[in-house]
């Protein structure tokens, strides 16, 4: 009985749970499902910052490899991402022992996006990430000059 809410309408599952935790009526959780979607909920903090990292990255690209076509839209989502993962991290800390990884995996796809929405030849852009922490999220050093 447990399951099958679960699998047939997962918003009425989430109110139950809630409901059997506020009474305190343990024993009738769907503990094998609560694992699953709190373990979900990690995986997704990862992927938000790895998301944001990429989109940042991709416009640090194109707008040192692109200085032709620098514009404040540029440079307006440079100034977002880094703000929302300033935030993302002050709201979910234990990630910043995450972020040296993130970085390396959000560089691909920063990059992809980069070539993609450049038209530029692949071997334009690095294939490892140039950039330090620092340069990534510092807004000091808005924009890469």
């Amino acid at each position: 009985m447990k399951t099958q809410l679960y699998e047939t309408d997962f918003y009425a599952w989430t109110l139950e749970q809630v409901k059997i935790l506020q009474e305190g009526k343990l024993n009738q959780l769907d503990v094998l499902n609560l694992i699953e979607e709190i373990e979900s909920l990690g995986k997704q903090e990862r992927q938000e910052l790895r998301n944001r990292l990429g989109i940042l990255i991709s416009h640090l690209l194109k707008w040192e490899y692109q200085k032709h076509k620098q514009s404040n839209s540029w440079k307006a989502t440079i100034r977002e991402q880094r703000r929302r993962i300033k935030e993302h991290l002050e709201d979910n800390p234990s990630l910043k022992s995450y972020l040296s990884e993130a970085i390396v995996s959000a560089y691909q796809d920063g990059r992809d996006l980069a070539i993609q929405e450049t038209n530029l030849p692949d071997e334009t852009f690095p294939a490892e990430n140039p950039y330090s922490i620092s340069q990534i999220l510092d807004p000091a050093v808005l924009p890469l000059q």
